[in-house]
C-alpha cells in the first residue's frame, strides 16, 4: 500500500536494483489541455526554471542538459503515476527553453492504461505532470530557503493526478500524422466491409 502524497513535499522512490544507492524524486507540474486527439501526441513544459513549487525546490536553468545530453528523450520514460511497471506512451523530443523543460509526447493507444489516460485527461480527472529524478547537484538558497537544482539526471515524466508545480502546462494536442492515417486507414477498411455486406 502506498502512502497519499499531500503534494506539499518532494517524494523520493526506489527504482531498481541500485534502488539503495540513490532514491528516484518526482516533481508535479500542472497539466492543461486544450483539447486532445485520437492520436494522443501533446507538447507542453514538463518542468519550469526559476519557480519555487508547492516542496519548496527551485529548478536552474541548464539543469537537465547533461542528461538529455546523454539520453535524448528516447532515454526518458512516460509512466503513469510514477509506476515503473506502467509505461504509456513515448517522448518524442525534451529540451531546455528560456522557460523551462518543453516536452513532446504521445501515448501509446495499444496499450489499455494509455487508453485510460487519455479518457482521464479528456474528462479532466487527470491534470498533472511530474518529472522523475536524481540530484546530482543542488544547492540551498540562503535568503529563500529554497532548495535550487542545478543539475539532474532525467529519468522519467509522468502523467499525475496532482500537480507539485502548478504553472508547468501542457500546451497543445496534436495530432501524430501516422496515427491519423491509420485510424483513417481504420475506418475506410470498417465502411468497406459494412457496404461489402
Amino acid at each position: 500500500m502506498k502512502a497519499l502524497d499531500s503534494g506539499a513535499t518532494t517524494r523520493r522512490k526506489a527504482y531498481g536494483a541500485h534502488a539503495a544507492a540513490r532514491a528516484l524524486e518526482t516533481k508535479r507540474a500542472g497539466l492543461r489541455l486544450d483539447g486532445l486527439d485520437r492520436a494522443g501526441a501533446f507538447e507542453g513544459y514538463a518542468s519550469l526554471f526559476d519557480v519555487v513549487d508547492l516542496g519548496g525546490d527551485v529548478v536552474a536553468p541548464g539543469a537537465f542538459a547533461a542528461s538529455l545530453r546523454r539520453t535524448g528523450a528516447a532515454g526518458v520514460r512516460m509512466l503513469w503515476q510514477h509506476e515503473q511497471d506502467a509505461p504509456i506512451g513515448v517522448w518524442l523530443s525534451l529540451e531546455e527553453d528560456a522557460r523551462g523543460l518543453k516536452a513532446r509526447g504521445r501515448l501509446n493507444l495499444a496499450v489499455g492504461r494509455a487508453r485510460e489516460t487519455l479518457a482521464l485527461l479528456r474528462d479532466g480527472a487527470v491534470d498533472g505532470l511530474s518529472i522523475g529524478y536524481r540530484t546530482r547537484k543542488a544547492i540551498k538558497d540562503a535568503r529563500s530557503g529554497a532548495r535550487r537544482l542545478v543539475e539532474l539526471d532525467l529519468v522519467e515524466i509522468s502523467i499525475v493526478t496532482f500537480p507539485m508545480l502548478p504553472q508547468a502546462r501542457i500546451s497543445a494536442v496534436k495530432r501524430c500524422e501516422a496515427a491519423v492515417w491509420r485510424a483513417r486507414a481504420d475506418d475506410f477498411q470498417k465502411r468497406l466491409l459494412r457496404l461489402a455486406r
